[in-house]
């Protein structure tokens, strides 16, 4: 979380589909847009949505290679 809002991972090829839905945004930092990373707006965060984009998260973290 930064602040009220959820910072999510999302695979490559979700991306777009993920910044189309409400409340969500590229991820900035230092001016420069992280790829597969979004943020989603706390005010539409309810109950079924965070699971939905949590679950988006999970899906991400799992098709990454491990370390």
């Amino acid at each position: 979380m930064v602040g009220d809002e959820l910072l999510v991972r999302v695979a490559p090829d979700d991306t777009p589909q993920a910044l189309a839905q409400p409340g969500a945004r590229p991820y900035e930092f230092r001016g420069r847009i992280s790829k597969g990373w979004v943020i989603v707006a706390g005010e539409v965060l309810d109950d079924d949505v965070l699971d939905e984009w949590l679950e988006l998260g999970r899906e991400a973290a799992a098709a990454l290679p491990p370390k």
